[in-house]
């Protein structure tokens, strides 16, 4: 398998129905060995069912064996391109969340103009979040990014419907006044247009507002990719434009590919859980195994953890 021969010291253990993914192990041509087990799960968690279903119902489904095997320690990390409400409730009920932290929060990584990378939160783990938790997930997205990216004291900044103070609703607000009280470097308001400028680490927002400039996001990439290959296809002039372009065209696909962006981390928790697009293909999942990666050798959660009680020292 690609991540296996790519990073040595990593392992996987395959969890779901031992004789399908002894099946599909042959047909790539994989064995099962020291560095590739598996762990049988009876049951699988479908895509339409609830949190509160899944949780109750299906105690040896795929997921649940998946993030068991983190909380016992036999593994690092669970990565799941499952059900994103029964993961969350899943990992939530499982491992618990951190000391200081009132619910967990969808992070990813959002591509800048020039290269730089900004982190986003929340993604639509809480639909609905007082100023209390923005301000708790701005910590965990500066720790996550300090981290991550090894940059010393990154900016935060607040998604709002205007760069004015005066702008926003009371949440959005108090929790501008929270942040500019409090030690993280906060540069105050942003915009959506601001989201890919890259002049700003971490953004943050309720999951409401995040999940939609995120699905916006990769609406509008695959809207530019398919008129741009359409219109370069109409005309023999065209046809040999985009030939002439072909070097420009794949860099800038490269640059806006949601692929390199998959694997969405789930703050907040005893452990590391990193979710998945659902429809991630190979090379999808294969970034979203190496941020699960990056999160172990950085220890994010240790790192929240202390950040939390250094805030919060009688929490």
């Amino acid at each position: 398998m690609y991540e296996l021969e790519q990073h040595r010291n990593l392992s996987l253990i395959l969890v779901g129905n031992e004789q399908v993914l002894k099946k599909t192990l042959a047909e790539n041509g994989a064995e099962v060995g020291d560095r590739l087990r598996i762990q049988h799960a009876s049951e699988t968690i479908e895509m339409h069912e609830s949190p509160s279903r899944a949780l109750r119902n299906k105690k040896d489904s795929s997921m649940r064996v998946a993030i068991d095997l983190v909380r016992n320690g036999k593994a690092n990390a669970c990565v799941s391109a499952g059900n994103t409400g029964a993961l969350m409730a899943t990992a939530r009920f499982v491992l618990k969340m951190l000391p200081g932290i009132d619910r967990p929060a969808i992070c990813s990584t959002m591509p800048g103009i020039e290269g730089q990378k900004t982190h986003l939160l929340d993604l639509g783990a809480n639909v609905d979040s007082s100023s209390d938790h923005l301000f708790q997930f701005a910590v965990m997205g500066a720790e996550l990014t300090s981290a991550v990216n090894n940059k010393k004291n990154p900016t935060v900044a607040l998604l709002n419907v205007g760069a004015e103070e005066i702008k926003g609703n009371d949440r959005v607000k108090q929790a501008a006044t929270l942040l500019s009280d409090s030690h993280l470097n906060y540069v105050g308001f942003v915009e959506g247009n601001d989201i890919y400028g890259g002049k700003v680490d971490v953004i943050v927002c309720d999951g409401f507002v995040g999940n939609i400039a995120l699905k916006s996001s990769e609406g509008v990439a695959e809207f530019l990719l398919q008129n741009a290959k359409t219109e370069f296809s109409k005309t023999l002039y065209g046809r040999l434009a985009a030939i002439i372009c072909m070097p420009v065209l794949k860099a800038i696909r490269r640059k806006i590919d949601p692929r390199r962006y998959n694997g969405a981390s789930l703050l907040g928790l005893r452990g590391i859980v990193v979710k998945s697009h659902g429809s991630a293909d190979k090379i999808s999942f294969a970034h979203a195994i190496e941020e699960a990666m990056v999160e172990v050798e950085k220890n994010v959660p240790e790192r929240i953890s202390s950040e939390l009680e250094r805030l919060f020292p009688e929490g």
